[in-house]
């Protein structure tokens, strides 16, 4: 056990664990600071929604949900509830936070993940199609499909896909999560369709040009030059050294958006009506639920810098040249 721990690998995953728990620490200091000098709170919606509060009222319920104190001391208060998991309630939704959060949690893991896999699928292979064949025909459908992909706004894309599938064709249903009393795996299937298929055009095309840049760039090195003088076969080539070397570049790439992987797609999600976590975010925000709203943000702050590190340890797999010893210094 001693040596797993003592092992470069496993110094180098604890140490940015410890960086994480810090930019976690920092992160919420800034977003709680930002959230609280928003104007108006939670007791100004309860007087705007309910005219017969007075203002002896006002005080008294800002006494009670501890508004009335200097930020800092309710910041540390929030702090060592959460460091205990609670996380507070929710205003909007009167229940526990992490009862909220949990459910749109999985909504979106399952939206994004799909998308996010399949735009992989589909945008890598076509990004080193297209390296592989420069200024061809394919090369040119590809970045013409790609710009359209990345230039597409993602409402007016999904709009499309509504007025196609669900109001012309009536395929498929165009909003919502499941159909009221039904509730089924095919159900949920079919209302993941379209969002599905607006998420992964939209993030298609970035991924194909970042793939086909790297694998330009990795195809004119001295070290694939060597390698065909050595006459290795292009099949070798291509998988065993070329792509390996052009994913370090697109591994970051797919690593920063994990942070959007699992904070939601804000504007998917509301023009399909799917309850994930970017709308959850932002009605949040605008209803000054701060408490949703500062466990939402930080949990994108999180897997963000979860992704991170898997990206760092993706690069030692995909180059051996890659070490996590520390290296000393000196004679």
């Amino acid at each position: 056990m001693t040596a797993l721990i003592s092992s470069p690998l496993a110094r180098h995953i604890i140490g940015r664990l410890g960086e994480t728990c810090v930019v976690i620490v920092i992160m919420s200091f800034a977003v709680y600071g930002l959230i609280g000098l928003m104007p108006g709170d939670p007791i100004d919606l309860m007087i705007s929604a309910d005219p017969h509060l007075t203002s002896a009222d006002a005080a008294r319920l800002r006494a009670v949900y501890g508004l009335d104190r200097p930020i800092m001391e309710r910041y540390g208060a929030w702090l060592t509830d959460a460091l205990q998991g609670d996380f507070g309630y929710s205003r909007a939704f009167s229940q526990p936070v992490l009862d909220i959060l949990t459910p749109h949690l999985g909504n979106s893991l399952i939206l994004m993940g799909l998308s996010f896999v399949l735009a992989v699928a589909i945008a890598l292979p076509a990004g080193m199609v297209a390296a592989l064949n420069p200024r061809s025909r394919t090369d040119h459908l590809i970045n013409l499909l790609s710009f359209a992909g990345i230039s597409i706004p993602t409402f007016w894309l999904a709009l499309l896909l509504i007025i196609l599938f669900s109001v012309t064709l009536g395929w498929l249903p165009p909003g919502g999560i499941a159909t009221v009393g039904v509730d089924t795996i095919g159900d949920r299937s079919r209302h993941l369709v379209l969002p599905v298929v607006t998420l992964t055009v939209t993030q298609i095309g970035a991924y194909a040009r970042f793939m086909r840049a790297a694998m330009i760039e990795t195809l004119r090195a001295d070290f694939i030059r060597t390698a065909r003088a050595k006459g290795a076969n292009t099949r070798r080539i291509i998988i065993r050294h070329a792509l390996r070397n052009a994913l370090i570049p697109v591994v970051t790439i797919l690593a920063l958006s994990f942070g959007t992987l699992f904070s939601g797609a804000l504007i998917t999600e509301t023009m399909f009506a799917y309850p994930g976590m970017g709308k959850l975010i932002f009605d949040s925000i605008m209803g000054n639920d701060f408490n949703l709203a500062l466990a939402g943000l930080l949990f994108a702050t999180l897997v963000t810098l979860l992704g991170n590190l898997g990206a760092d340890l993706a690069y030692a797999w995909l180059d051996p040249r890659i070490s996590y010893a520390t290296r000393r210094k000196g004679p």
